[in-house]
This record gives C-alpha cells, structure tokens and sequence, in this order.
C-alpha cells in the first residue's frame, strides 16, 4: 500500500478476515497516544497480571508510567502490559475493545473487528491484510509512535522505582532492509506469523501486510515476504505529479431566477500518485447534465474524481458558492407585477 495515497499496489486476497494477532497492538498503541498522557500512571490488576507470555511479568497493584509501557507494548509485545493499558483507558478491555472498532470504523475498516488488546486468539478477533495496512498506515503519521517502533531498547522502571526492566527491539526487517521504518510483528498457534511493515525509498513509503505467513519453524517466511513486497513497490511504482486542469467555476442551471451557478472544489492544483508504465490516471468532473433550481449554498453538486484504471481513488466534492431559488408561482407573479407596475408608470 502506497501511505500517501492509500492505493494498494498489490494484493493476494487482501479482503479475507485472519486473526492478526500482535499486530494488534499497533492500534492499542495508537489508541493510547490519542487517549492518555506519558506520565500517566497505570495501575496493574490481577487480571493484567495473569496473561500468559510474552510478559512484562507485572506484580498486581504495581504502576507504571504510559510512556514506558508503549516500549514494552511495541518492542517485546508484553500481552500483561496491553490489557493493564486497556483497562486504564477503557475501563475494562471490553470498553477499550469498543474503542478500537471505533478507531477502525473511522479509518474505513469494515472488515475488522477487536476484541482484545493484545491479539490474542478470539474467533472475534480479525482483520483483513488491507486493512491492516490501513490502520498502520494511520499510525504512522503520529511521531511518537514512529519513535517508539524505531527504538533499539529503552530502559524504565516501575513508579516506585523498586524494579527496573529493560526492554528490546525483535522486529529484524528494521535492521536488514535499507529505508526500513519498523512496525510490527505477530504470533499466536491460530494466526501464524505476521507483520506490518513499512519502508522509504527517495521520498516514498510503502506500507505492507503478510497475516497467516506460516507456522514455526519457519519464523524467517515474514521478513522474507515483506522485502519482497517493498521491492516490489519501489521497482514498479514510480510518484508521478499530475497537473489538475481547470474546469469552469459557472455552469448553466435551469428553473432558475438567474442562469448560472457559481461552483467551488477542493481539489489540488496538482496531485502526485504512485504509479507504473502501464497504469492509467484518470482525472473527471462529474456534474448532473441538466441541475435545476432550487439550489443552497453548500449544497454538493456533484464531484472531481481521480481514477487510476478505472477505479476511483478520490472524491473531492463540488459546492454550490451560492444559493439560486427556483422560478416558482410567486417569482412570476412578482414578475408579472412589477412589468405591469412598469407599464402604468409609462
């Protein structure tokens, strides 16, 4: 998937739903960062504290600070440390799952559904290669976030400081593909391997997703798949900017008290997209043949389209700048008076 427009390059059923298990956590993380503060404390329930690993191993009734925990979420996949992260901001992991189908509502998931902060195994719990793509390709506009998968270990200690922990970086895509920017890795017995990852190349990002990538031993299959989807990405796409033409910013409307419409769009002067030899960029204006009257201002016309293919990328909405009434009863009889208001007069 292309970050900047969302396009995906490439797909191999890219729509099924697949557990995805800790690639969970790029939305538990993401959620946090939007929901909490750094020096927010997180209290450890006994429940939090009975995940099974991989663990922070968390004593129940202990705090922590939110900003450790994010490094113990995303570089050791600690399962403890999502649901004490959950409850904190949630209330529960019930409350904090409803908050990420929210998320991945607004993101324009349809095919993905949460039900733990961690990935563990839910016959509830599923995503879609796509739309993972789409919810790290979110994720990694937040700069905390980038710095926090891209940290090699970080050191922390608990709010009383009586137990230190140190945590470290397992993602190897991050250290063995050039312009590679993190994210994340995945395994439960039901979901097999997986990873989200990202990389840049000459100002382009890419973003991918392997789910189901086989089961040990073959732990190497993801990173193996992932360099060759970003090689892939870089040697067939290229961004290419696209000027926009000018349409005409007045169109001819009919049953109307005057002939024309003023119109207003918020599409770019020029678009850049990714795209290879034989792609096709389409650039239309879609507006009804014959708009009639009666008009309100903000009313949408109809839409600038981009379409590479035939299937449309981005809709950009036409406004109406103005409001036209309709030539009703009363406007002619208003018409019809003042001409003969006119006529007595000469």
């Amino acid at each position: 998937m292309d970050a900047a427009t969302g396009r995906v390059l490439y797909g191999k059923q890219e729509d099924k739903k697949l557990p995805m298990a800790s690639t969970t956590k790029i939305m538990t993380c993401i959620l946090a960062l939007e929901n909490a503060e750094g020096n927010d404390r997180i209290p450890v329930s006994s429940y939090a504290a009975s995940m099974p690993d991989v663990q922070l191993n968390m004593q129940t009734g202990d705090t922590f600070y939110l900003k450790d925990l994010l490094y113990s979420l995303m570089l050791e996949s600690h399962n403890d440390t999502a649901v004490a992260i959950a409850e904190a901001i949630g209330g529960s992991v019930k409350g904090f799952a409803a908050m990420m189908n929210q998320k991945a509502s607004e993101l324009g998931c349809t095919r993905t559904h949460f039900v733990t902060p961690n990935g563990l195994d839910d016959k509830q719990h599923y995503t879609t290669a796509k739309e993972l793509c789409m919810i790290a390709r979110y994720a990694m506009q937040n700069k905390q976030f980038l710095q926090i998968i891209q940290a090699k270990s970080h050191l922390f200690s608990n709010c009383n400081n009586t137990r230190q922990y140190q945590v470290h970086n397992h993602d190897v895509f991050l250290s063995s593909y050039a312009g590679a920017l993190g994210i994340k890795t995945g395994f439960t017995n039901r979901a097999g391997y997986c990873f989200a990852g990202a990389a840049k190349k000459d100002g382009h990002i890419l973003i991918s997703s392997v789910l189901a990538c086989g089961w040990p031993p073959h732990k190497t299959y993801k990173w193996n798949d992932t360099k060759v989807l970003m090689d892939y990405g870089f040697s067939h796409f290229q961004n290419v900017t696209v000027p926009i033409p000018s349409y005409d910013s007045v169109i001819p409307i009919q049953n109307a008290v005057k002939n024309t419409l003023s119109l207003t769009s918020s599409i770019p002067s020029q678009i850049t997209y990714p795209l290879s030899y034989d792609d096709t960029l389409t650039i239309q204006r879609q507006i009804p043949k014959n708009p009639s009257a009666p008009i309100r201002q903000g009313d949408i016309i109809g839409y600038d389209t981009i379409s590479v293919n035939r299937t449309i990328l981005e809709k950009y909405p036409i406004i109406a700048k103005e409001t036209i009434r309709s030539r009703s009863f009363s406007y002619f009889a208003k018409l019809l008076l003042q001409c003969f208001f006119f006529n007595s007069l000469t």
